[in-house]
């Protein structure tokens, strides 16, 4: 497996966001829904990390039907921009992609509507700016 390998994918937004250590841009912030989350390693936050977490992200909204991936999952983000991919472990649950349904960024005409996972710093880092700070991506499993 791997980038752009999965046979549904899903496309949106990717944002980023502080959990564990201080680390780059980051103080230090709790350890996320997973207990192990931290800025300095390649991570994310999924809607639909448990049950519980998609009662609260709520991606059905926005019109998504993401599966259920716990705590360690690895997803492959590509940054739909610059076609760089980064591999990312579930370590938290959000984002909160209902408060988010219809919201858009473009690179181009490439385009990526509704937040779908947010990276840490170090993740999101290995294949934009940070200071992008939301990018359309595809997102594999």
């Amino acid at each position: 497996m791997g980038c752009s390998n999965s046979a549904s994918p899903a496309y949106g937004e990717m944002s980023w966001f502080c959990c564990g250590a201080a680390w780059g841009p980051c103080g230090s912030a709790g350890g996320g829904a997973c207990g192990t989350c931290n800025s300095g390693s390649h991570q994310c936050a999924w809607p639909h990390a448990s049950d519980a977490c998609y009662n609260i992200t709520q991606p059905y909204a926005c019109g998504h039907n993401l599966a259920l991936r716990g705590c360690g999952h690895v997803f492959y983000v590509t940054n739909r921009c610059n076609g760089s991919c980064v591999s990312a472990s579930v370590a938290d649950c959000g984002p909160n992609t209902h408060q988010f349904c219809g919201e858009s960024h473009c690179c181009g005409s490439t385009c990526g509507t509704d937040r779908l996972i947010d990276l840490t710093p170090s993740a999101f880092s290995a294949i934009a700016s940070l200071s992008s700070g939301l990018l359309p991506c595809r997102i594999d499993s």
